[in-house]
């Protein structure tokens, strides 16, 4: 009857790789590295996903301050003064005096 090989001796091993490979250490490591790559709740992969989600909503909410900011200077502009109040109702909202013709291009 053949004896049956353990699964070290059926798998080529270079002989610098061998004292890493039997070390128990080493499989356990190896084991916990596999978990948390692919299987743990709060996994390597979802992780990496989270921090260019979180980047892109640092960008954005820079890109909202921005814009609030360009808005606030432009209704201070509006409330201040008549003539960009009037400009702004006609450019935007195309509101017209009685006696006037609104021709849109």
């Amino acid at each position: 009857m053949a004896k049956k090989k353990n699964i070290f001796q059926r798998v080529w091993i270079p002989e610098a790789l061998k004292p890493f490979v039997y070390n128990r250490y080493m499989f356990t490591f190896l084991g916990f590295l596999v978990w948390l790559t692919f299987f743990d709740k709060h996994d390597f992969i979802l992780q990496h996903s989270y921090r260019n989600k979180l980047g892109d909503l640092i960008h954005e909410r820079e890109y909202y301050i921005t814009q609030i900011d360009i808005n606030k200077t432009e209704m201070k502009e509006l409330f201040t003064n008549n003539r960009n109040l009037e400009k702004f109702a006609r450019e935007k909202y195309y509101m017209k005096r009685d006696n006037e013709d609104v021709f849109v291009f």
